[in-house]
C-alpha cells in the first residue's frame, strides 16, 4: 500500500502499488502529486458518481494541474484508487 485516507463518508480508500504505478506511467505529470491525489478523495472540491456501479469520481482544483480527477472503485465500504489524471475542465 502506498497511501490511505478516508473519503467524506468515512470509508477507507487505499492507493496500492498497482494503482500508483499506473498513475505514474500513464499520467506522469501526477508522479509528484500523491498528496493532492489523496486530498482529492479526502476533501474533494467536487464529487460525482462514476460510470459503473461502485465507482465514484473525486475532483480537486489546483495543484499540479487545473483539476485532478481521481477514480475510486468501492466494494462494500472499502475503496481503491484505480487511476487519477489531470483535467483542464469539468463537464
Amino acid at each position: 500500500m502506498v497511501a490511505a485516507t478516508l473519503d467524506p463518508d468515512g470509508r477507507r480508500v487505499v492507493l496500492d502499488e498497482n494503482g500508483w504505478r499506473h498513475i505514474k506511467r500513464r499520467h506522469p505529470q501526477l508522479a509528484t502529486a500523491l498528496r493532492e491525489i489523496m486530498s482529492a478523495v479526502r476533501e474533494p472540491d467536487q464529487r460525482k458518481p462514476g460510470r459503473i456501479p461502485g465507482e465514484e469520481w473525486f475532483f480537486l482544483q489546483g495543484g499540479v494541474t487545473r483539476w485532478i480527477h481521481v477514480v475510486v472503485h468501492y466494494e462494500q465500504d472499502r475503496g481503491r484508487i484505480v487511476t487519477a489524471f489531470p483535467r483542464s475542465w469539468l463537464e
